[in-house]
């Protein structure tokens, strides 16, 4: 899928330790290490917000996409 978390660039960019970003968002840090690498299928809107809230970004700067013209037509995950 060519949806990217890019989530390490905002965090080197604002000189932060993800640490200290999951314990103010209210997240463990293996939480917060999985959405970082990509290896979840979702995140809910409250965290998103308090992920944007704690870095004075927008959802678009967490995440980019890359046109895939298979996303059309690929059928969704039931999982």
């Amino acid at each position: 899928m060519p949806v990217r978390v890019t989530l390490d660039a905002l965090i080197v960019a604002k000189g932060l330790k993800a640490r200290d970003l999951a314990a103010e968002v209210g997240l463990s840090e293996t939480q917060l290490s999985l959405f970082r690498s990509g290896k979840v299928k979702g995140i809910r809107f409250r965290t998103l917000a308090r992920l944007c809230a704690a870095l004075d970004c927008k959802p678009g700067d967490l995440l980019d996409y890359d046109f895939d013209a298979d996303d059309l037509s690929a059928p969704d995950d039931a999982n």
